[in-house]
């Protein structure tokens, strides 16, 4: 077993589906957010569920899947354009098993299951992660880029290194379990 990563349980809201969510986090408009549960939004991250299309609909803004691991300081928005003058928000959507580095700035369309992305990154908008992909720290993905499945992306602009091996989704959601598993409340 590895070693526990403990925080301060004051710090840290947990919901009944096991989301643990730091009290310094910024969750803006919380009722367009859904989380899949067991999923850690850490201390500094920002979450804008605030930013939606107008008009009726359209409620959830970001829905993240379960295991998912939202590093310190990251920022996490939903794409946006303008199209024939009017301006809009797009809804993301965030698979299981995501791991998002400290730091890391997201406006992606799409990220699929078993990504790993690195800390200091910058997502475009409207790109789409597939499954079993990573992203090298410190990478800058241009918008509209689409990574393919068990690949490895790096450099600013990010582009393709190698391919990843086959048993890259065990890999990831081990990774992920084992985080969540060691990620206990101080007793104090």
């Amino acid at each position: 077993m590895q070693t526990p990563i403990y925080y301060p349980k004051a710090e840290f809201i947990e919901t009944d589906t096991g989301n643990k969510v730091s009290r310094r986090a910024t969750i803006s408009g919380p009722q367009n957010i859904i989380l899949g549960g067991k999923t850690i939004i850490s201390n500094g991250a920002i979450i804008r569920g605030d930013l939606k299309r107008a008009g009726p609909g359209h409620a959830v803004v970001i829905s993240l899947g379960r295991y998912c691991l939202v590093g310190e300081g990251c920022v996490m928005r939903p794409p946006y354009k303008t199209y024939r003058g009017a301006f809009n928000y797009y809804p993301m959507k965030v698979g299981d098993y995501v791991h998002i580095g400290a730091n890391t700035i997201v406006e992606a369309a799409t990220i699929g299951n078993h990504v790993e992305i690195g800390k200091n990154c910058v997502i475009g908008k409207f790109t789409i992660i597939k499954d079993c992909a990573k992203i090298a720290d410190n990478s800058i993905i241009p918008p509209n880029t689409v990574i393919p499945a068990l690949t490895l992306f790096a450099g600013s602009p990010g582009h393709f290194v190698e391919d990843l091996p086959e048993s890259t989704q065990e890999v990831v959601e081990a990774h992920t379990k084992s985080y969540y598993a060691r990620f206990q409340a101080a007793e104090r």
